[in-house]
């Protein structure tokens, strides 16, 4: 059965469709509320003389569908096909900023908490996202101090000889170590984190109450004194949390700029009334069909305002009317669905520049997955406002958007600390990074294995910090003991210093290079320290505790430059060293042939000398300069010969 013959079969009911080019990859997802109707329009000719829909029907060669009850269904369907099929024929999420949660493992014997930005089904709580970044973890320090529950990646399946530094300035109530606690205190502190995290101040705070009470009834005073300080902390984030919500309500804003087949989409995030963080979102190359207009039959939304009597905003005209073949309308309907389906928070208000066909389905469907987590949760509404203040923050999002695409396309350089702000965001490193210590290990075939750290601090590359290693313990093509080694002395003698560690801990590697430079800090009792390796060939980040969810860079990224120019520079560093130490090693073999004269000697008089060429030219006078007078003798001796 051909193509044709094949859509003639398809049901007029609602669905998904899933076009498939001649080796069975899925090339465009779409839904449709009559699936017939929609995949038929395609093959109309007055599609056919878009070329842009043409591509997409030249390279279909098959196409699959699922019947579902109802649009909303079919909306998720999409959504999540998309997702995992990534078809190039569809706009896909492509953002170099997330944003944390922070994650309690309440499927670990010891629960433990941590800033992630990946969700994963593991039985672990979410709770977030939190904008800014940083507020992330303020709050998960403010656990350790207050709570005692730790984020450390130290194994809890055992008991440890003894605990971390963390007991000892009392952020941790040291489950590693047996007898420091019981598994009930531990689980009162987890019940106590818990409703903290999910906003009910108020049964914790009644909770601390009765045992702040029970404590001092039976004169324990030192923990109903902890108790009091707990509760102090609660009430005061209760009060912010109600000054936050009687200045306004949550929304999310939306603007863009399209020129030359690019679009930049910035999204204002405001909580409370205020402005707290900004997202950038960039797509190089528009998937063909997402730029073609819809077909009317099935099109409902409207386009930019550009009536009489309105004013046109920035957001909107300055390039959709230069670029008559762009229809934002769908490039909205994707990224939104991509945004909030399946996101456990979604503002109250979603202010978008363009409205799109399936707005009103899926305003229902946020609104009814936000009554599913909280009851109390207000209806979703997805506006596309035209006037007044809404309409200003849209145009305001919009030159925004416009900016941002001059930052990226237009190759306009950010300032170091807007790099130092991005790489602290994609990393998720709990301060601005100020110092970075990179390392490389270079040989031949095992021979002459050594290894480099060189130094990023403050904007700039610390040639005066920089360190040469020649491996001692490795015999052998080993990388991974290697690097074991290498950061093992690096931070040792940073301990004996008293030196503090840096901000973040770069591998040149792969995973089994992370892991390697993970033990060896592990080994020194160093926990916490931000460690990520950069993959040479896929240029993909690993940072550790996170290498389920390597992070690939869009190669624009300046974080993805400045790492890669960090890489680069230890990579050059390692293999000039190792460059010359076998020079060296090449240069000698004929001095080592002189009796009397071992490595130690042939590195002396090569040093000193330069080449073997000087060498074979001194006298015995020169030559006792470095050496003794009969090594001189010698050595002059042999040359002669």
């Amino acid at each position: 059965m051909d193509l044709l013959q094949k859509i003639r079969t398809i049901p007029s009911e609602p669905g998904v469709y899933l076009y498939k080019n001649a080796k069975g990859d899925v090339i465009y997802v779409g839904k449709a509320r009559n699936l017939r109707s929609r995949v038929g329009s395609y093959f109309h000719e007055g599609r056919w003389e878009d070329a842009k829909t043409g591509t997409l029907v030249r390279e279909a060669v098959d196409v699959d569908y699922i019947v579902v009850a109802n649009n909303k269904e079919a909306l998720a369907l999409e959504n999540n096909l998309i997702k995992q099929r990534k078809p190039r024929f569809n706009i896909l999420l492509r953002d170099d900023k997330t944003y944390p949660y922070v994650k309690l493992t309440l499927g670990e014997r010891w629960p433990r908490v941590y800033v992630t930005r990946r969700l994963r089904k593991d039985g672990s709580a979410y709770y977030g996202p939190y904008f800014p970044a940083n507020l992330a973890y303020r709050i998960v320090d403010l656990i350790h101090r207050n709570f005692l529950i730790p984020s450390c990646k130290v194994d809890l399946t055992r008991f440890h000889p003894r605990p971390c530094l963390q007991y000892y300035i009392k952020r941790c109530l040291g489950p590693c170590v047996q007898g420091l606690t019981t598994p009930e205190s531990y689980q009162e502190a987890v019940r106590d984190v818990k409703l903290f995290l999910e906003g009910r101040p108020t049964d914790l705070s009644k909770s601390l109450h009765q045992r702040m009470e029970q404590a001092a009834a039976a004169q324990e005073y030192e923990r109903a004194a902890r108790y009091r300080d707990l509760i102090s902390t609660v009430e005061q984030l209760q009060e912010r949390q109600r000054i936050a919500a009687a200045e306004g309500d949550d929304a999310d804003v939306f603007g863009y700029h399209y020129e030359n087949g690019m679009l930049a989409v910035n999204l204002f995030h405001m909580r409370g009334g205020k402005m707290v963080d900004r997202r950038e979102f960039f797509w190089e190359d528009l998937p063909e069909l997402e730029t073609a207009p819809e077909d009317s039959s099935d099109h409902v939304g409207t386009a930019a305002p550009d009536r009489p009597g309105e004013r046109s905003s920035p957001a909107l005209s300055s390039d959709a009317r230069s670029e008559r073949s762009f229809q934002p309308g769908p490039s909205f309907s994707a990224l939104l669905k991509q945004l909030y389906i399946g996101q456990p928070y979604v503002p109250r208000n979603l202010y978008v520049p363009v409205d799109f066909e399936d707005r009103a389905e899926l305003e229902d469907m946020l609104s009814e997955q936000s009554t599913e987590k909280n009851p109390r949760a207000p209806r979703v509404h997805i506006t596309v406002p035209l006037r007044g203040d809404k309409r200003s923050l849209i145009d305001l999002a919009g030159n925004n958007a416009k900016q941002s695409y001059d930052q990226r396309f237009r190759v306009l350089k950010p300032t170091a600390r807007k790099i130092q702000e991005e790489l602290q965001e994609t990393l998720g490193l709990p301060d601005l990074p100020k110092r970075i210590e990179c390392f490389d290990i270079s040989h031949t075939q095992g021979a002459e294995t050594v290894a480099s750290m060189v130094v990023w601090e403050d904007g700039k590359m610390k040639k005066s910090d920089y360190r040469k290693f020649i491996i001692k313990s490795v015999h052998g093509v080993d990388d991974f003991a290697s690097m074991r080694e290498v950061v093992t002395r690096r931070y040792k003698r940073l301990q004996q210093e008293e030196k503090p560690m840096p901000s973040l801990v770069l591998i040149d590697g792969g995973l089994g290079q992370l892991h390697a430079a993970a033990e060896a800090l592990e080994s020194l009792e160093i926990i916490n320290q931000p460690l990520a390796a950069i993959a040479k060939r896929e240029e993909i980040l690993y940072v550790y505790g996170q290498e389920k969810d390597p992070i690939a860079l869009d190669h624009h990224s300046p974080v993805l430059h400045l790492i890669q120019q960090i890489r680069d520079e230890a990579h050059r560093f390692a293999v000039t060293f190792h460059r010359k130490r076998r020079q060296m090693r090449d240069r000698s073999t004929e001095l080592l042939e002189i009796p009397g004269v071992g490595e130690r000697t042939t590195r002396r008089l090569l040093e000193h000398f330069g080449s073997l060429q000087a060498v074979k030219q001194a006298d015995a006078a020169a030559l006792s300069a470095v050496v003794t007078r009969v090594q001189a003798e010698a050595i002059s001796s042999h040359f002669r010969k």
